[in-house]
């Protein structure tokens, strides 16, 4: 079974950074992609970035381009968000989901419905 554990969330201060990461077990990753999503209080699970777990192809909304930068390690079964110049509207709980298709993954990334696993999140708060 496909487990996802989030870490590395905390407290900063606005233009700070925070390293999330996202720990996969339960299958080796050779195909479809990583995500990262978000959802603040009281509003919908937004798309953050994703990553194609083979060749690296990576992917993200206009928010966060040049802020944040995700990666992956094949060896560790491990997928990284690298935060930096935080702002306050980044304050969210962050969510790492992986799709075991490449199609599914290309078709749908931005999509909550593209993925097959959750983690269980990570809460990242940045004070002004």
């Amino acid at each position: 079974q496909v487990q996802l554990v989030e870490s590395g969330g905390g407290l900063v201060q606005a233009g700070g950074s925070l390293r999330l990461s996202c720990a996969a077990s339960g299958r080796t990753f050779s195909s479809g992609g990583l995500g990262w999503f978000r959802q603040a209080p009281g509003k919908e699970r937004d798309f953050v970035a994703a990553i194609t777990w083979t060749s690296g192809n990576t992917y993200y909304a206009d928010s966060v381009k040049g802020r944040f930068t995700i990666s992956r390690d094949n060896t560790k079964n491990t997928g990284y968000l690298q935060m930096n110049s935080l702002k306050p509207d980044d304050t969210a709980v962050y969510y790492c989901a992986t799709v075991i298709s490449i199609v599914s993954f290309i078709g749908g990334y931005r999509s909550r419905g593209a993925y097959d696993y959750w983690g269980q999140g990570t809460q990242v708060t940045v004070s002004s």
